[in-house]
C-alpha cells in the first residue's frame, strides 16, 4: 500500500535576533493555515509548524511546502524556502506577498498562488501528486467564501492565546494610498454567509474568552453588517475587530454592535491633518472628519478603541505627533498605533514614491540591512532620523505609567472589571514590545546561506 501525500504547513516569523527568544506577545492562531487545511484534498498528510513558537524539522520527510507570506515576512519565507529546496523539497508561496509580487515569490519557489486559494489549493495539492505542477496559480474571479471553513485542528498542541479568530468578510470598500489591503482585494469588499459564521462561531465559542472578527472592516457594508449583528445578538459573545469611522457616527449602528456583543473596535484615525487625509485618499475620514463626535458617540455606545496613527505625509510636522497624542490620551483610547508610514509593495503609494525617487531601499522588506521601525523612504517635511525617533518618543509616552493611568480612568475603559484588569496587561506589554520590536532584523541573520533562487 503506497503511503499518503505530505504537506507541510510553514508560518514564517517577521525575525529574529541572534541569541534571544523569539516574541511572544500576540502570538494568535494563522487562520490562513487552518483555511488551508480545510482545503486540502482527503487523503493528504497534514503537518503544520509556527516559526513564531518552535524550531521547524526541516528534515523530517515531506512532498509538499505551504508558505503563506506576508510583507514583512517575506525575508524569513524565502530563507524557509530555501531551507527545504536544497533538501529537494518542492515549496509553494502564496498570501499577501506573493499576490502583489508574483515574479518575485517564483525566484523563491517552484510554484506561486496569487490571489485567493479557495478555488486553487486543491488544484496544487492535485498537481504536485500527479507530477504536474504549475509554476503560477493565478486566481480569476473573487473565491467562493462558503468554502472558507478553517480546520483547527491544524493547530493543536501550538498553544495559542484563548481567543478565537473568525472571518466574516473580505476587503474593504475604502481605498486608501497606503493600504495593501486595497491592492490585493482591488476595493472590493464581500462576506460569508451569515449562517456560515454563526455555524462557525458555535464552535469556537467555547474555547476561546473573546471572537476577533480579522474583518479588515467589520462594518464595510452597513447593510450586510446588520445582518450579521442581529444574528449575533443571540450567541451572547464579546468580540472586537476592525472597522471604520463612518460606524462611529451612525447612532442606530452602534446600538447594534453593542448589543451584538461587540467590546471594542480598531479604527484608523491615521491623521489630525485633512490635508494628509486628502493625500492618502482616506475619503471615509474627510466625509466624517468629525472625530470629537465619533468618539463622544463611542464612548455613549460603550465601546473601547485601539486607534491607529501614521506619520510620514507631507504636512506631517513634530507639532502632528503631539496633536495625535493629546487626542488619544484626552479620548482614552484603549491602545493606539502610532506608526510611521510603510511603502508596501504593490500599493499606489510605493509606486508614487519610487516614481519620485524617494525610497531609501531596493526592496526593503529584502534588505539584509532594513530593521523593524526604519523609514523606507525620504519624508519631505521631517528628516527620516527625527520621523523614527518622533514615532518611538510617542510610544514611549502613550504606554508610560502618567498616561496608562490617566487612560485607565476613563469611563469606557472602567466599566467592565475583565477589561479593566485586561487594560493594565494589554498597556505593560505593548510598552515591553515597543523595545523589544525596535530594530528588529527581518528574518534570521544567523542564516547567513544565500537564497536559493529557483531555476526559471
Amino acid at each position: 500500500m503506497s503511503r499518503p501525500f505530505r504537506v507541510t504547513f510553514v508560518h514564517p516569523c517577521i525575525g529574529k535576533r541572534p541569541g534571544a527568544r523569539y516574541l511572544r506577545t500576540w502570538q494568535m492562531e494563522p487562520l490562513p493555515v487552518a483555511v488551508l487545511a480545510g482545503l486540502t484534498p482527503k487523503g493528504v498528510e497534514r503537518r503544520f509548524y509556527d516559526d513564531r513558537l518552535e524550531a521547524i524539522p526541516f528534515d523530517e520527510p515531506t512532498d509538499l511546502v505551504a508558505i503563506s507570506t506576508e510583507v514583512y515576512t517575506a525575508r524569513r519565507a524565502y530563507q524557509i524556502a530555501s531551507a527545504y529546496r536544497r533538501r529537494g523539497v518542492p515549496v509553494v508561496l502564496g498570501g499577501f506577498h506573493a499576490t502583489l509580487l508574483p515574479e518575485e515569490a517564483m525566484r523563491f519557489g517552484e510554484s506561486v498562488v496569487a490571489g485567493e486559494a479557495e478555488d486553487l489549493w486543491a488544484q496544487v495539492v492535485d498537481d504536485y501528486r500527479a507530477g504536474t505542477p504549475g509554476k503560477l496559480y493565478q486566481a480569476g474571479q473573487p473565491s467562493d467564501l462558503t468554502r472558507a471553513v478553517p480546520d483547527r485542528s491544524i493547530y493543536a498542541h501550538k498553544h495559542y492565546l484563548p481567543i478565537g479568530l473568525v472571518e466574516a468578510g473580505r476587503g474593504c470598500p475604502f481605498t486608501c494610498e497606503f493600504c495593501a489591503i486595497q491592492s490585493f482585494h482591488r476595493g472590493g469588499y464581500r462576506r460569508r454567509p451569515v449562517e456560515a459564521v454563526v455555524a462557525e462561531l458555535k464552535e469556537v465559542r467555547d474555547k476561546s474568552r473573546l471572537i476577533f472578527f480579522v474583518d479588515d472592516n467589520i462594518v464595510g457594508d452597513p447593510k450586510t453588517s446588520r445582518e450579521l449583528l442581529e444574528a449575533l445578538i443571540p450567541l451572547k459573545l464579546r468580540w472586537v475587530s476592525q472597522g471604520s469611522i463612518n460606524a462611529a457616527l451612525d447612532p442606530d449602528l452602534l446600538d447594534l454592535l453593542r448589543r451584538s456583543g461587540c467590546e471594542g473596535l480598531l479604527i484608523g484615525f491615521e491623521s489630525m491633518d485633512a490635508r494628509n487625509l486628502q493625500q492618502m485618499n482616506k475619503r471615509v475620514n474627510l466625509a466624517q472628519a468629525d472625530f470629537e463626535r465619533a468618539m463622544t458617540n463611542l464612548r455613549n455606545a460603550k465601546l473601547r478603541v485601539y486607534g491607529t496613527f501614521v506619520f510620514g505625509y507631507d504636512q506631517d510636522t513634530p507639532a502632528s505627533f503631539e496633536a495625535s497624542y493629546d487626542f488619544a490620551v484626552r479620548h482614552g483610547l484603549y491602545l493606539c498605533g502610532f506608526n510611521h508610514l510603510l511603502p508596501m509593495p504593490g500599493t499606489p503609494l510605493y509606486a508614487r514614491f519610487e516614481a519620485e525617487g524617494r525610497l531609501r531601499f531596493d526592496r526593503w522588506w529584502l534588505d539584509p540591512e532594513y530593521r523593524y521601525n526604519t523609514l523606507a523612504f525620504h519624508p519631505k517635511g521631517m528628516r527620516a532620523e527625527d520621523l523614527e525617533a518622533a514615532c518611538m518618543d510617542i510610544r514611549r509616552r502613550f504606554y508610560g505609567l502618567r498616561s496608562t493611568l490617566r487612560r485607565a480612568m476613563h469611563p469606557v475603559n472602567r466599566q467592565d472589571w475583565t477589561f479593566f484588569q485586561a487594560f493594565f496587561a494589554l498597556n505593560l506589554l505593548h510598552r515591553v514590545e515597543v523595545v523589544q520590536r525596535h530594530a528588529l532584523p527581518l528574518g534570521d541573520p544567523l542564516d547567513r546561506m544565500p537564497l536559493l533562487e529557483a531555476v526559471r
